[in-house]
């Protein structure tokens, strides 16, 4: 299996010029706590996440250091992070060294990726811009998805279903499309995520059900109110 296979493409991301109240509500209007900086083209260019923000909020209240401290560390460093948590632009607090993989990386290789930089997740590309996300998430879901607990390599036809189920689940109304990650081999597809109600998971089945090409769907969705989300 490679990146394309296990990805969800469902990807928010935030430019590069942004600011950070965007940010914020990016991830609050799409569920989730990190994302992609990009250009006016797509390429990446950093990774903004919950933790980036949440250490603004948590050195505001803590104690400012000794000034012989600040002496001692360089003025290069004490001015670089009083950008970090001060600025409002996403390019002075975003971090600009993060590891990511084209589609067509193996799924093995983003499973030592994650294990050596101790990250949870890592940006696709497709020859610059992004095009999906994998996270620890998606590997689980793959490995789980497979009796033998060996990831194979999806046919073409397989690959063919999974872009036409994109489409379809994003004509499910309400549905967080983002929240939601499947699996297709050899037409039977295993779907995980959380949903609003037993309605709209009824209609993420009916939605993949009808794709032509679907032979079977298994559902293993939990439940969570939208109004939670972010929380």
């Amino acid at each position: 299996m490679q990146a394309k296979d296990i990805m969800t493409t469902s990807v928010i991301s935030v430019p590069q010029d942004g600011k950070i109240e965007d940010a914020v509500r990016l991830m609050l209007d799409h569920h989730v706590s990190a994302l992609p900086v990009v250009d006016v083209d797509g390429a990446l260019k950093g990774l903004v996440s919950e933790g980036d923000l949440m250490r603004r909020v948590r050195d505001t209240d803590g104690p400012r250091r000794s000034w012989w401290l600040e002496l001692l560390s360089g003025s290069g460093n004490s001015a670089k992070e009083f950008v970090k948590l001060n600025s409002h632009h996403i390019a002075d607090v975003m971090t600009r060294d993060v590891v990511s993989v084209e589609e067509d990386a193996p799924v093995a290789e983003i499973a030592r990726l994650l294990e050596k930089h101790r990250i949870k997740r890592v940006p696709v590309l497709r020859e610059g811009p992004v095009v999906g996300i994998v996270s620890r998430a998606n590997l689980l879901h793959a490995l789980s998805a497979l009796p033998d607990g060996a990831l194979g390599e999806p046919s073409e036809d397989d690959r063919v279903l999974r872009s036409k189920i994109d489409e379809a689940l994003k004509e499910v109304p309400g549905a967080t499309v983002n929240l939601i990650n499947y699996t297709v081999d050899k037409g039977n597809v295993a779907i995980w995520g959380v949903a609003d109600s037993d309605f709209e998971e009824n209609a993420i089945r009916v939605a993949v059900e009808n794709v032509s090409g679907v032979h079977s769907v298994d559902i293993h969705m939990g439940r969570l109110a939208a109004w939670a989300y972010g929380i």
